[in-house]
């Protein structure tokens, strides 16, 4: 059994507000809440949290749905448990792009372009969308796609979600995979829940995700996840080559080497960043 977190009530004790006419004593419950999640304990159940946090069920159950509200928390489907949402992650980013974790990324991505591939981006799964955490990009003005860092595509819909989804259980797949309309953005995107899921068994069996005209006409992308110490994908990367450069298979033969390379490098980057899921 994973070791308990701190409790807030000794937490607290160690260090007593400043001020306390200032402290919010609510918002520190729902800090409170956030805090029992651990790298160790990243899915906890309402009585879990309650006890880590030293709150009452009712008001734990009131701050959790507060938290998934605000995307701070995230409902695991088919399951009693919660874990933290992409606005954890959101804020994580806005700390950390001043100089750690995106500044150690940026060099990783930039490796790629134009070297093998006219973009490169990170992203992670937010519901059934990816939002990209970071992006370079040179020779792709003519496809006018933005692809900027907060910037959210249909993970039904491209390499870089697929590669995600293709991580997660069966029944969450499909959740992600119904929380929005599938439309047909080229020709190629599959749009069929059947077809989807298969295709995702494919990508976990591959380790890689390859879309050819999916997602925009002209642009080939190949993709891969990155896991955190406890075998969870929290983030994929993906590289994108303008269809006028190579073909495919020339594409999948000499870039997709250096995309796993640099997944792998992303990914020793992001446990030693503590960075979970």
């Amino acid at each position: 059994m994973a070791k308990a977190a701190p409790k807030a009530a000794k937490r607290a004790e160690e260090k007593p507000p400043k001020n306390p006419k200032n402290y919010v004593a609510s918002v520190g419950k729902a800090f409170a809440v956030l805090q029992s999640f651990t790298s160790e304990a990243f899915e906890l159940t309402l009585s879990e949290i309650a006890a880590r946090a030293e709150l009452d069920r009712g008001t734990t159950f009131r701050l959790i749905q507060t938290l998934i509200e605000l995307g701070y928390l995230q409902a695991v489907p088919q399951s009693r448990r919660f874990r933290l949402g992409v606005a954890c992650l959101d804020l994580g980013y806005t700390v950390l792009s001043g100089g750690t974790l995106r500044s150690l990324a940026e060099p990783l991505l930039r490796d790629l372009v134009p070297a093998v591939s006219d973009a490169a981006s990170l992203g992670a799964l937010d519901g059934g969308d990816v939002i990209y955490l970071a992006r370079v990009g040179t020779g792709l003005d003519r496809h006018k796609m933005d692809r900027r860092p907060g910037t959210r595509i249909p993970a039904y819909s491209a390499a870089l979600g697929h590669v995600m989804l293709a991580q997660l259980p069966r029944e969450e797949q499909v959740h992600r995979l119904e929380t929005r309309p599938r439309i047909k953005l080229s020709e190629r995107t599959l749009t069929d829940l059947d077809a989807l899921l298969d295709r995702l068994d494919l990508v976990k069996r591959k380790g890689h995700a390859v879309s050819d005209g999916e997602n925009a006409y002209g642009l080939r992308t190949l993709a891969a996840p990155i896991f955190d110490a406890q075998g969870q994908v929290i983030a994929g990367l993906s590289i994108t080559v303008d269809a006028t450069r190579m073909d495919m298979a020339a594409f999948r033969d000499q870039a997709l080497p250096r995309l796993l390379d640099a997944a792998g490098k992303m990914q020793d980057l992001a446990i030693k960043s503590g960075l979970s899921s």
